[in-house]
Formats: C-alpha cells, structure tokens, sequence
C-alpha cells in the first residue's frame, strides 16, 4: 500500500506556488496523498512542511527532462500503492511581448515547458491512470485559449494546444475509463502576474481578480464531476462562445484594448 495506505493519490506538477500549491493543500485537506513536484526546492520544502511528510512526496523535478519525469512518476506510485487517481500537469511559464520582438529562445521555452512537457508527462502517467479506476488527467490551459490574446502570442498558442490535447485525449481514452479536464483560468492572484496588476485588477465580472484556491476547487469538482472544461471564473465560458461566434468583432475590441494600455503583459494565471 505504500506511505499512502490506501488513500486516492494526486500527482502536481508546479506545486510550489500559486494553482499547484493551492491544490496540493486542497487535496491534502481532503485526505488525499499529494506528489507535489517543482524547480523550486525552497518552496517544496515549505509545503512539505505545511502538508506534513506522512501525507505527501515532494520532489525537484524539470518537466522538460523525460528521464526525470518518468524516474518521479514511478517512485511516486510505488509511494502511492500503485494508484494514481488524478494526474495534474499544471507547470507553466509565462513569457510575453510583441511577437516580432520575442527573443526565439523565449518562443522555445514556452513550447517545451507549456505544450511539449504537458505531452511528455501525461504520455508517461498513462500506465498507471489507466490501472487506477476512474482516474482523471487534468491540465492548466487559459483563458487565452479562448481566444489568442496579443502581447503573449506563443503563450497562448501553447494554451489553445493544451485545449484541443484535452478534447481529443477525453475521446480517446473514455473507453479506457480515463478521464481528461482541463482549466482556463482568467486573472489568478499569483506570483506570475506583472507587478501592479493585482492592485490595478477589477472587483467584479469575468475578469475580476481571482484566489489559486478557486482553481484548486475546479480540480477537485473536476474529479467528482464529468464536465471537460473548467472556467474560473465561470463567467468566462461567455467569453469563449463569443471569440467562436464573432471572432473579427473581439479581435477588433482587443487590439483597441491593447492600443490603449499602450503596451504588453505577461498572462495571468500560473
């Protein structure tokens, strides 16, 4: 049975702060056991503390290094009884500015880590999601996979990929019993966000500044419910049904909105 001793497992990639260390609390709360992995040793440490070490694994962990990924996973299940019941690839950076200004490095790096990491870790978790009953793979995309969003153009390339992944995964392995959900969070109060932007943010409507645990929550409403995307706030699924009812028309009130604050930003959720 492991250190879990029968309890449901969750596995976090970008546990450290923000939307993954939100939820390995939530889920730790819940009774859960919680791998919590990140770059961050400092802060692993701190939730291993907070957590407490019987109920959870920490590890360092590069997600754009296979090997690694694959050497976490399966420690992490021989820790968990062999179960995983929800794998959750939330790591994610966020690298932004006018495209034709994007240093080519910058465009990489948002590819390995938000899209080409997200393939690899849910590739290698399948093994054991597809032994654990009703497992569910859960991804952070964005609420610029609603609709691209200048000034982070290739991050929101990454997030509109993750989305489709997510819809076609959730058909492919529904035979197999594996659930697949995904989140498209809009303004997160988390360390990803450009100074000022929280203090600047709005108080009410779609994009009104929002808690990492309101994310956390969709997770856990994710694995108790059938429900493929999770909007936080849920107001945003408006925003998508317009960006594929009208597409020109929110183009047109985005870039007047982009002329207007005379500049760009990094996206808001991590």
């Amino acid at each position: 049975m492991g250190m879990a001793n029968g309890r449901k497992s969750i596995f976090i990639t970008g546990a450290a702060s923000g939307i993954g260390r939100a939820t390995a609390l939530l889920f730790a709360e819940k009774g859960w056991f919680v791998g919590a992995y990140d770059r961050n040793a400092d802060l692993l440490a701190t939730l291993e503390r907070e957590i407490g070490a019987d109920h959870c694994v920490t590890g360092v962990l590069d997600v754009t290094d296979r090997a690694a990924f694959a050497a976490a996973l399966k420690a992490f299940a021989a820790a968990a009884g062999g179960r995983l019941d929800v794998f959750y690839s939330n790591a994610g950076i966020g690298k932004g500015g006018p495209f034709i200004d994007q240093p080519w490095e910058d465009v990489v790096d948002l590819v390995d880590i938000n899209l080409l990491a997200v393939l690899s870790g849910v590739h290698l978790a399948l093994p054991y999601l597809k032994a654990t009953p009703n497992s569910l793979v859960f991804s952070t995309s964005s609420s610029s996979a609603t609709y691209g969003m200048g000034g982070i153009a290739v991050y929101s390339a990454t997030k509109h990929a993750v989305k489709g992944f997510t819809e076609a995964l959730a058909v492919e392995l529904k035979a197999l019993g594996i659930r697949v959900a995904d989140t498209l969070p809009g303004l997160i109060d988390t360390p990803i966000l450009p100074p000022g932007t929280a203090e600047a943010a709005e108080r009410e409507g779609m994009w009104r500044l929002m808690p990492p645990r309101a994310v956390a929550e969709a997770v856990w409403s994710a694995y108790h419910e059938d429900k493929i995307h999770w909007y936080v706030p849920p107001e945003l699924i408006e925003f998508d049904k317009l960006a594929t009812a009208a597409p020109e028309a929110v183009r047109d009130q985005m870039a007047a909105s982009l002329a207007a604050r005379g500049g760009f930003s990094l996206p808001s959720e991590g």
